[in-house]
């Protein structure tokens, strides 16, 4: 297995959500709409700026996203995090900072019985980050 990358789905805002995950991660930042695809004849012209795939690329990091939204709705639960392993304390405490704009604190970071600082939120769109930074062992074994 190569990796497993999270890939959202938008109501109509997946433009709007994939930019402010760009500020907040960096990267390189990928749209095609349904107008600038083969389906676009299929597809109403209502539908044309919505997007049909975004991909957003910082590293090892890659969240993929769509507007396209399947004929059961969008249905927003708990079952779906996007977890983000941070290389510094520096890095979670922006991170947390600039997701949580316009989001709620699930759980503010904090130290951890297990040597990190970790802490979750749910973004302004309803999805859910966990932000971890394990710190490096200061006794030698």
């Amino acid at each position: 297995m190569k990796n497993i990358i999270s890939y959202l789905t938008f109501n109509g805002n997946c433009k709007e959500a994939m930019h402010f995950y760009k500020e907040c991660l960096g990267g390189e930042l990928y749209f095609q709409t349904i107008g600038e695809s083969p389906m676009a004849d299929q597809m109403p012209k209502t539908m044309k700026d919505f997007i049909l795939h975004s991909t957003l690329t910082n590293g090892k990091v890659v969240i993929m996203a769509t507007d396209m939204v399947p004929k059961t709705g969008i249905i927003k639960g708990n079952n779906l995090s996007l977890m983000v392993d941070c290389e510094s304390e520096i890095e979670i405490k922006n991170l947390y900072e600039a997701l949580i704009v316009g989001g709620q604190s699930d759980h503010p970071l904090e130290n951890t019985f297990w040597g990190a600082i970790f802490g979750d939120l749910t973004d302004k769109y309803g999805n859910h980050w966990l932000l971890n930074y394990t710190r490096e062992s200061t006794t030698n074994n």
